[in-house]
């Protein structure tokens, strides 16, 4: 085990005795994941560019991208997903898009998601959605030009 490995699976073991998630350490921080490198609870992201919008993924069809374990509600979903995983993948690693925009790291509500010029933006709740809502393009705007600096700091430090 690679010392990158093992120093992750410590946060990972610490992370689950606090209860709480966090991102993966060094390159891989920029992904928000559970204890289990999980990525959106669990939601099947190819679903959301479809007529099914958010659904629940299985564990018999999963996937993974930048150290995130993807699961999709069929193979057909998945085998999308692996032909082209940065059109699916949810923005700013999965944390929620209108905290990256005012410069924190937020977990995520799969319910609350939109997806805005053909790409895929999750929101900490439905409350904090509706805010998103109210000026999307230029929330876009702020949260990518803070993604650049804060997606290698970990949540804590935000």
């Amino acid at each position: 085990m690679s010392h990158k490995k093992s120093h992750g699976k410590k946060l990972t073991l610490m992370a689950a005795l606090l209860g709480t998630s966090f991102s993966l350490m060094a390159a891989d921080i920029d992904m928000s994941v559970d204890s289990n490198d999980l990525a959106i609870k669990g939601y099947d992201p190819v679903a959301y560019f479809t007529d099914n919008g958010a659904q629940q993924g299985k564990p018999e069809f999963t996937a993974t991208y930048k150290n995130a374990i993807y699961q999709f509600a069929s193979s057909e979903n998945r085998d999308q997903f692996k032909a082209n995983p940065a059109a699916y993948a949810p923005q700013y690693g999965g944390y929620c898009a209108f905290g990256v925009a005012m410069g924190k790291k937020f977990e995520t509500d799969p319910q609350a998601w939109k997806i805005e010029d053909g790409k895929l933006y999750l929101n900490l709740d439905k409350t904090v959605q509706q805010r998103w809502l109210e000026n999307t393009q230029g929330f876009i705007v702020d949260a990518n030009s803070n993604w650049s600096t804060i997606k290698t700091v970990a949540a804590d430090k935000l």
